[in-house]
């Protein structure tokens, strides 16, 4: 484990949303702060209607309107900038319309900064035996009910709108990571009529405020993504994400996508991958020049008792914890880490105390946020690659 306090930041000490002498800027306004010479990584600063996102920016993922075991100030405390929630299960249970009438997904989630909303499309495309995709949309059963359902481009921002996010995701059609070239054209040919429909009725559905962005496919073929960012970063987006990853290719052929097309995605706009990952796939992304990401892995690791320090990850169910009297994390500043031990944690873990979950999770997304702050913080301070250096180092740690 490290005290160096280049991998030790406050995770939210950096951050622009409490600087009182900054100027407000509209939603959408983008601006690259940091670049590094000697790879694609930057930083930068996007406003939402909610305020400012610092990057790069990791989001914890919040499905149903909450990131299981936390509270908004909780989250704050541990560095949070914007929340992800997803339209699909907001859009079922409670339903939008609902959750437009308690004052949007904000006042659900008791959050005042940005959130983000993904359409629920690839939770659709899992389900594929419950469902029939066209170029008309998706028709499609839940998985929880069983009940009928369509999801087009229009429905999704409709919902979207409702829910009052400030980054919303268009629909788009999302193969497995097997996917054949055929479908993989196909899936590629259908999300760019969809895009070209949602970039035509964004204006239209979205309040003003609400900001859009497209999905990039094409899976792990590099010419095929590069077709179908040509034909995005025409459209009237806000930002652009790859998707399509972390959809069970394997991982050295998703690093190499993102490195060889994220810093071709428009310089003077926010670049998302969806749905990654580990501390080394973050580290891969940045170094890519990505600005976001978001994964439920600190959240659901947490559940399953594994930990992540910067010495490794650890699983807190192991005998050898039941007497160890040190924290997760001795040099670690979360509230888990200050106040309980291992032998503590694993006892509350045996008994599914919820307090553990409460803990683990705050560790977890604690970690995360600290693990991104450091290479925000380096990139800002001309330090990239001697921070990367000591982040790649500590992936290589045998495990505590």
């Amino acid at each position: 484990m490290s005290a160096d306090p280049e991998l030790r930041p406050d995770p939210a000490a950096d951050l622009a949303r409490d600087d009182a002498s900054l100027a407000t800027q509209a939603p959408g306004h983008f601006e690259v702060l940091a670049e590094d010479p000697g790879s694609h990584a930057r930083s930068g600063r996007l406003w939402t209607a909610h305020g400012p996102m610092d990057t790069p920016c990791f989001m914890p993922v919040g499905t149903y309107g909450a990131v299981k075991g936390m509270t908004a100030a909780e989250l704050r405390r541990a560095g949070s900038q914007t929340i992800l929630a997803n339209a699909y299960h907001l859009g079922h249970r409670p339903g939008a319309d609902a959750v437009q009438a308690w004052g949007g997904v904000h006042q659900l989630m008791k959050w005042s900064g940005p959130i983000l909303t993904d359409s629920g499309g690839y939770q659709v495309f899992s389900l594929r035996n419950l469902q029939k995709i066209t170029d008309a949309g998706v028709r499609y059963r839940t998985h929880f009910d069983g009940s009928k359902h369509v999801m087009t481009p229009r429905s999704v921002l409709e919902v979207q709108a409702k829910l009052g996010s400030d980054i919303c995701m268009i629909l788009d059609h999302c193969p497995p990571g097997d996917a054949s070239p055929a479908l993989l054209r196909e899936a590629v040919q259908r999300s760019t009529l969809w895009a070209k429909e949602a970039s035509d009725l964004r204006r239209e559905i979205l309040a003003p405020g609400q900001l859009c962005f497209g999905i990039v496919q094409g899976g792990t073929d590099f010419a095929l993504r590069r077709h179908h960012l040509a034909e995005l970063a025409e459209l009237d987006f806000d930002g652009l994400a790859l998707g399509g990853l972390s959809v069970g290719e394997p991982i050295p052929e998703m690093h190499a996508t993102f490195d060889a097309i994220a810093h071709e995605m428009p310089r003077q706009k926010p670049r998302y991958v969806m749905g990654i990952g580990t501390p080394k796939d973050l580290l891969a992304a940045v170094r890519a020049g990505v600005d976001m990401f978001d994964c439920v892995m600190p959240t659901r690791h947490a559940r399953n008792a594994q930990l992540f320090t910067f010495g490794g990850k650890l699983n807190i169910r192991k005998s050898r914890f039941r007497e160890d009297p040190e924290p997760i994390d001795p040099e670690c500043g979360c509230e888990a880490c200050q106040s309980f031990s291992r032998r503590e944690l694993r006892h509350l873990h045996v008994h599914n105390d919820p307090l553990y979950v409460r803990m683990a999770t705050t560790h977890n997304i604690y970690f995360f946020h600290q693990w991104v702050a450091a290479m925000r913080g380096a990139l800002r301070a001309g330090r990239f690659e001697a921070v990367a250096a000591k982040l790649a180092a500590c992936l290589e740690a045998p495990k505590p």
